[in-house]
């Protein structure tokens, strides 16, 4: 597994990297690993989501399923793809209504958001790894437990947060969300070509309301070209 996690993460979250499910999500990693298995993202860059945000530095979270399952495409932040790599349709589907929510927004040619995530946009996968070509393959082995973990001292420590939820699946965690700390909760279907195809995610306008609110809270607005 990967290294430590950025100060602040592991001040807020560390002592979740010690309990038994993680020790058992460790042994369940390194069975994959003798079996000859490949996984993704890169060992390194698992945590790369808390480490490229820090956690003073969280302002907006976008909760994604697992990571690509494809070569080359998962390096640890949800929806991103690695420079280079073709960008996959959901992320396509987001910026298209980029292009509609912000003005003068520009379709870019790469899938990768680390710009997003530089400027505190935590990118959080619920499951953080998977065997290559097998999609959900690592659900359920506790990795759920710990974002989970992630999200709930997020929304318990801080406030004002913008909490951007896309299908069913992250709606789901919007019971670990603290509702007396005055955050934002941004849904609508997912940006899935399947699931945009019956309405919802088109003209749901999350960029434009995220950077209205953090506006509001007196907070620097997102720059959301790529």
């Amino acid at each position: 597994m990967a290294g430590e996690l950025e100060p602040g993460w592991q001040k807020a979250i560390g002592t979740e990297l010690t309990k038994p499910y993680m020790l058992d999500l460790k042994n369940f990693l390194m069975q994959e690993k003798e079996a000859g298995h490949i996984t993704y993202p890169k060992n390194k860059e698992i945590f790369n989501a808390f480490n490229i945000t820090p956690f003073d530095k969280v302002e907006v979270v976008i909760i994604g399923q697992d990571p690509y399952h494809g070569p080359n495409q998962a390096h640890g932040l949800s929806f991103s793809v690695r420079e280079g790599v073709p960008v996959p349709p959901s992320l396509k589907n987001i910026y298209k209504e980029l292009a509609t929510d912000i003005p003068g927004f520009r379709i870019p040619q790469t899938g990768d958001l680390t710009k997003w995530a530089e400027q505190g946009v935590l990118l959080l996968n619920a499951t953080l790894t998977v065997r290559a070509a097998t999609a959900g393959s690592h659900q359920k082995k506790g990795w759920e437990k710990f974002t989970d973990a992630a999200i709930k001292t997020l929304s318990d420590e801080k406030t004002g947060l913008v909490f951007i939820l896309w299908g069913a699946y992250a709606q789901s965690k919007s019971v670990l969300i603290n509702p007396n700390n005055n955050h934002l909760i941004i849904k609508s279907t997912h940006p899935s070509p399947l699931a945009v195809s019956h309405g919802g995610f088109f003209g749901s306008k999350p960029f434009s309301k995220t950077n209205e609110f953090l506006k509001k809270e007196g907070k620097e607005e997102i720059d959301w070209q790529i």
